[in-house]
């Protein structure tokens, strides 16, 4: 990875996630080939927190079809971030 920048993509917004963020969790839709520590790194070098733990999830893609065509959406890698206590995010 050349950049911080490069690693994570967005953050991804659902209703699930707006919950898991009063537990001090946040998650981020991450560059395929970043592992824990370049994704760790990049998050307290952008948004200047301590980051206690990252899971990351592979999610395979679908196949999806429009009319006569049928293709697959892309593959996407998830982090989930768990802060520290006493530091927090705003991703409104």
């Amino acid at each position: 990875m050349n950049s911080y920048n490069n690693v994570i993509k967005a953050p991804v917004i659902t209703e699930k996630t707006a919950d898991l963020g009063q537990k001090n969790i946040v998650v981020f839709k991450v560059d395929i080939n970043a592992n824990k520590t370049q994704i760790k790194q990049a998050v307290e070098k952008i948004f200047g927190v301590e980051v206690e733990k990252v899971n990351t999830i592979n999610v395979k893609p679908k196949k999806r079809r429009v009319g006569r065509y049928v293709g697959k959406t892309n593959r996407v890698k998830k982090a989930i971030v768990k802060l520290k206590e006493g530091s927090s995010i705003e991703l409104n």
